[in-house]
């Protein structure tokens, strides 16, 4: 081996038998880090070296021990400043000698000086004609490396006065191991088809496989909550027999997007404060004419025992392009394509994102994922979609394969603790918003909406009048901070997040 520091390792340990990295350090004047690699790649020879961790302690002293040594210590300064004849007033002392404080009370309690109160002022006079700064000396030896023959009490009181710090340092206690050699050669990995060739593997010795070895940790991505939680949605609308619509346009027209939901063209949120409208293409153009007319009538002059909203209906806002505000666009379109294809009673979800003009706060977005379910079937109710228990109509049991269709949902979401309050939609009637307890945030917060799709909504697009929808919505944003106890969404999806978050965070496992 050729005379480099592993090899001067081996000489030390053939001369002296044992070791340890610091020693090594100060003996070949190396960095503890070099020593302590080198000391690592003797170890993969095999058992050449025997190696223990261990920790020392090291003993410095900070700047203020580094001018005791230079001048004395506080308290020596306080007894010299004290004339030998005579005293000093204490007011005096406390002006003139740095640290006074600390210097005076350590004098006193060593017994060096004393007040004087006989006279009419009190006077600080010596108490001893001598003293031994021992403090001084003993920092002097701390300084020289011999904090090893300090007691520890006194060390741990100097620690106290901030005079020295302790400094742990790891290091590994060296010794020979039962292969020691001082002319060794490092193991192969690998059989190679060079040394097969010329038959030099012989001569050679191999590294052992480590059987136990976990392996490398793989180099791919991580899923991030949002998606972890995404993948159980979808796994839970499955197995309650829902087909997932297709959501991937997320362009829409303000008719599919508002006024197939029987949602009025003078609604707020129609205004670009709430909506991001597109500027290129800023129109569509395609519609289904017949279907056309018939939202435009319901929305005018009412329809279907509905006496509408009763204004001018304008096909130029319906005909504005704008990032999608929520899937229940999505979910018209497959009510209406389901009632051209003749109705049968079905069930539908989505999760896909959505885009509005919100004010960005800990549990607002302007961009977020929605969770939508639909049930179609004939002659449903609210009942069906809240829970048994709140209803007691024979209706009820007729349909009893939709009751308490949303308690099932958010039960297999891990989620029982639920409110409902009544609230508008213009496309639901009734309508309520469903609330969750957030164990973080120590509060109510709103997870999403539900409600009983209009007739106003629902006959245009000529289903039966005997088939009821409902439905409801709820972000995938907030039920994901409920359940990794996130308490601010920027957080989670933004510029805010902390990759090593996505990195560290448990697959998403829901008590069902």
């Amino acid at each position: 081996m050729a005379s480099d520091l592993p090899h001067k390792i081996l000489l030390y340990l053939n001369e002296n038998g044992s070791t340890d990295t610091i020693q090594l350090s100060l003996c070949m004047k190396e960095d503890h880090q070099k020593v302590v690699g080198a000391v690592k790649s003797l170890q993969s020879l095999g058992d050449v070296i025997s190696v223990e961790q261990s920790t020392k302690r090291e003993w410095k002293l900070t700047e203020e021990g580094r001018s005791i040594t230079e001048r004395g210590s506080h308290e020596a300064v306080v007894y010299y400043s004290v004339p030998s004849e005579g005293g000093i007033s204490q007011t005096q002392i406390m002006k003139e000698c740095p640290n006074a404080k600390v210097g005076f009370s350590k004098a006193m309690s060593s017994g060096w000086i004393y007040i004087d109160k006989s006279g009419d002022a009190p006077v600080v006079k010596r108490k001893v004609p001598s003293i031994s700064d021992t403090v001084k000396e003993n920092l002097s030896l701390i300084l020289n490396n011999g904090a090893d023959k300090i007691p520890d009490s006194l060390k741990q009181d100097y620690k106290k006065r901030k005079l020295i710090e302790e400094n742990i340092i790891k290091c590994f206690l060296i010794k020979k191991g039962s292969e020691f050699s001082l002319s060794v050669m490092k193991s192969e990995n690998d059989l190679t088809t060079d040394m097969i060739a010329s038959g030099s593997w012989s001569e050679k010795s191999f590294k052992a496989y480590n059987f136990d070895a976990l392996g490398m940790a793989p180099s791919g991505g991580h899923l991030h909550p949002l998606l972890k939680v995404r993948s159980q949605f979808r796994q839970i609308f499955l197995e309650m027999g829902f087909s997932e619509m297709p959501t991937s346009n997320y362009v829409e027209n303000s008719f599919w997007n508002f006024d197939a939901l029987f949602q009025p063209q003078q609604h707020p949120a129609r205004d670009a404060h709430d909506t991001f409208f597109l500027s290129e293409p800023q129109l569509s153009e395609k519609f289904e004419n017949e279907y056309l007319n018939r939202v435009k009538e319901v929305h005018s002059h009412g329809g279907y025992g509905s006496q509408g909203y009763g204004y001018e209906w304008k096909m130029e806002e319906a005909k504005k392009n704008l990032l999608r505000t929520h899937t229940t666009a999505v979910s018209a379109r497959m009510l209406y394509n389901l009632a051209q294809k003749g109705f049968q009673p079905t069930k539908y979800f989505s999760i896909d994102r959505v885009f509005r003009n919100e004010t960005l706060d800990a549990t607002h977005l302007a961009e977020f994922h929605q969770v939508e379910g639909v049930v179609a079937d004939f002659n449903l109710t609210l009942g069906h979609l809240i829970d048994q228990q709140h209803f007691s109509r024979p209706v009820f049991l007729a349909y009893h394969r939709y009751l308490g269709i949303m308690q099932e949902f958010f039960g297999k979401l891990g989620i029982d603790k639920l409110k409902f309050k009544p609230t508008y939609n213009p496309y639901t009637e009734p309508s309520m918003e469903v609330y969750c307890f957030h164990n973080g945030l120590k509060k109510w917060i709103e997870v999403g909406n539900s409600g009983v799709f209009r007739p106003e909504m629902l006959l245009p697009m000529g289903l039966p009048e005997n088939v009821t929808v409902i439905a409801w919505g709820l972000s995938l944003e907030r039920p994901t901070m409920i359940k990794y106890g996130i308490d601010n969404i920027r957080d989670l999806v933004g510029p805010r997040v902390n990759l090593q978050m996505v990195h560290d965070n448990p697959l998403c496992r829901l008590d069902k």
